[in-house]
């Protein structure tokens, strides 16, 4: 029996473990190296020569961090191997990575060890040990009917309505349902979807399946069981629904109400077309990043009501980006306990833990941090308009993937950036921040308390 090596004063050495945090970022930061390499063979790129590094790492992080942004016309730069490998890219990063292994785990060896349970939980915010197979094999079976039925809606359409031979359909309905579930945004069209804003057949499944890949698996699954049984719900699924119809209609009245007389985006359209086009904007501004207008014609006050719906984002533990609408609803019910003087803090007749507080808190602050330093980064090398600069910056950091168009001109540093916060962005600011410390810390004691002045 081989014993641990021991140190100078008898006692065993300490053996080091990584972070299931620091576990789960090694893995989205190999599978982008991987990506990379895919994607700068010369089968991947159309014409002679390959992709360089810096074209191939920032379309393998968007896709893997299902972002969306591109620096590259996907439909017309990459070849059929370079499009499957982005697509298999956006699989993989939809899954989650650690929840991908723990499928093929389970594949291989038909069970999964303590401590894949304990990484795969900490990806898909599971409550407890004992659950994450269930989640895990959930999350594939659920992911595969949603693409695989939106995917049939899509080729249909492809086939009969755009008269697309049917090995095309197929390949263009399986590429945007698993883009559309997974909230990527890639599209095979070089105006992305654009040319189909009016259709409601492809518009609409689309939609469907972001707002479904967005909300999240534990509340899909959870739907799954207890769909006629409201009062199972728990606190995050509840939160979860209430938000995502709320954002929706505010989204989408916002948006079709300031751009209902643009010339650049609803103005020639008929007014049913105006109320399509809006809820789609609302929709992918939210998670997924297609974009059926040009963005760039946007108003103003528009870019910054998308930047607040791209900073909230979808559901925790799924496909979308954002601080998450869990974490928006948490601080939004701290604000009223505050503004009504209540010593607790209550949510559909459940009081909030006040850990729920400080995360909630940490989320948002570290956000508002790499946000707007990211933000004044670019400024500072560009001479971009403000609006435009934060649109792209909190469309990267939300893994969110519309662009007003700058994403190509921006300097290879400011790529860079782009690239830092998608990786952020996809982990989320406190798994990132968790990734990069070298221990926990706890202390095992605790200051005097003394309260400053607020406001």
């Amino acid at each position: 029996m081989q014993k641990r090596a021991a140190r100078p004063n008898g006692f065993p050495r300490k053996r080091f473990r990584f972070h299931p945090a620091q576990i789960v970022a090694f893995g989205f930061a190999g599978t982008i190296l991987i990506g990379t390499l895919l994607l700068t063979l010369p089968i991947a790129k159309v014409g002679p020569g390959g992709a360089t590094f810096m074209e191939a790492l920032f379309t393998a992080t968007s896709a893997v961090c299902v972002t969306g942004l591109i620096i590259v016309d996907t439909a017309t730069y990459w070849t059929g191997f370079g499009q499957v490998v982005i697509m298999l890219m956006i699989q993989i990063g939809g899954f989650g990575i650690m929840t991908f292994a723990s499928v093929i785990g389970l594949a291989v060896l038909r069970k999964l060890s303590l401590r894949a349970r304990v990484t795969a939980a900490s990806e898909v915010k599971s409550v407890g040990l004992e659950d994450v197979k269930g989640l895990v094999v959930g999350v594939v079976r659920i992911s595969l009917i949603a693409e695989g039925v939106v995917a049939v809606m899509l080729t249909l359409r492809f086939m009969i309505g755009y008269e697309e031979p049917l090995g095309r359909a197929i390949w263009l309905g399986v590429f945007h349902a698993i883009s559309s579930f997974n909230n990527a945004g890639f599209a095979l069209f070089s105006d992305n979807l654009i040319g189909f804003a009016t259709d409601p057949w492809i518009c609409l499944p689309i939609c469907g399946a972001v707002i479904l890949g967005g909300i999240g698996f534990p509340v899909i699954v959870q739907l799954r069981k207890h769909l006629r049984s409201p009062l199972k719900w728990t606190m995050n699924t509840r939160l979860v629904l209430v938000g995502t119809i709320v954002l929706l209609v505010a989204g989408t009245v916002y948006i079709t109400a300031l751009e209902w007389s643009n010339p650049k985006t609803l103005g020639p359209l008929d007014w049913p077309d105006k109320i399509l086009v809006g809820f789609f904007q609302a929709v992918q501004t939210r998670t997924a990043g297609f974009n059926s207008v040009d963005n760039a014609g946007l108003d103003s006050a528009t870019l910054l009501g998308s930047d607040v719906l791209m900073f909230i984002g979808g559901g925790p533990a799924g496909t979308a980006g954002g601080i998450k609408i869990t974490t928006f609803a948490v601080l939004f019910f701290i604000l009223w306990a505050e503004v009504r003087g209540e010593v607790a803090v209550n949510v559909f007749g459940k009081r909030l833990s006040r850990a729920v507080h400080r995360e909630a808190i940490t989320v948002v602050l570290l956000a508002v941090f790499v946000i707007m330093s990211s933000t004044a980064a670019l400024m500072v090398m560009t001479d971009i308009s403000l609006d435009r600069l934060l649109y792209e910056t909190m469309s990267a950091f939300a893994t969110v993937g519309v662009s007003t168009g700058i994403t190509a001109g921006l300097p290879v540093a400011g790529q860079v950036i782009l690239i830092l916060l998608m990786f952020i962005g996809r982990l989320g600011p406190v798994a990132f921040a968790s990734a990069i410390a070298l221990r926990d810390r706890r202390t095992a004691y605790e200051f005097p308390k003394e309260r400053p002045l607020i406001g």
